[in-house]
């Protein structure tokens, strides 16, 4: 009877003594964490040019009639050019006084009012950026705030930068893995930088506009660099 009971306690503290280590931590995998990153190049698709018509006048209702006019003679001829099909809109406008501020100090004093009035024209047709710019230019707009060729669907030049840094920084992963006679067993983590989009970008001083008027303004479109950058985190086992 004692041998009985002597031989199931120690079952007893056997079994203990296995649930206790099937309970206990065990000790962490190796890990390895690798960024890859990618820029895949692409041709614009469409183009975004912001016109601007800026008038003074000695009232704040001269500069805005002016104003007016000046852009309406503008949007007629972009309107003819474009179709109807053009998407023309205002971006922005303003109405300003114009301050002179005496040498000897003391309250400023208008002296007149500036009207500016932006409008944003996009078109598909690149090749005909140029003549789009001479014929504002040529039919009242005195600025070009910005020429800006973009992708009508980001999505898919997106996705492609994203997958290549993926593949990046898991081949990277394995090649630190393969050096310390390891692989890899699972990814435990994936993470995502924001891709950044590079679009080409002309500008056109005031400065410039005299020459635009006087010869066809000549534009390259360039291409549009989408960058994606990836964190991967695996886990290693022989």
């Amino acid at each position: 009877m004692r041998t009985a009971t002597f031989t199931l306690a120690g079952w007893l503290a056997a079994g203990a003594m296995l649930q206790a280590q099937e309970l206990a931590p065990k000790p962490p995998r190796p890990y390895v964490r690798a960024t890859g990153e990618a820029t895949v190049s692409v041709r614009p698709d469409q183009a975004q040019i912001d016109i601007g018509v800026v008038t003074e006048a000695a009232t704040a209702q001269a500069a805005g009639a002016q104003n007016a006019k000046q852009l309406e003679a503008v949007l007629g001829e972009l309107r003819k050019a474009l179709g109807a099909g053009a998407e023309i809109k205002t971006s922005g406008y303003s109405l300003n006084p114009n301050r002179r501020y005496p040498k000897d100090g003391g309250q400023p004093v208008i002296v007149g009012y500036t009207a500016t009035n932006v409008v944003q024209v996009k078109t598909k047709d690149l090749a005909g950026v140029g003549k789009v710019i001479d014929l504002a230019t040529q039919s009242g707009a005195n600025a070009i705030h910005g020429l800006y060729f973009t992708l009508k669907d980001e999505q898919a030049a997106r996705a492609k930068a994203l997958g290549e840094a993926t593949l990046k920084a898991r081949s990277q992963a394995e090649a630190m893995a393969a050096a310390l006679g390891l692989k890899i067993l699972r990814v435990i983590s994936i993470e995502q930088g924001e891709p950044m989009m590079i679009r080409p970008l002309r500008e056109m001083p005031m400065a410039r506009m005299a020459e635009a008027m006087a010869a066809p303004t000549p534009v390259e479109p360039g291409t549009i660099d989408v960058r994606a950058t990836v964190t991967v985190t695996a886990e290693l086992g022989p």
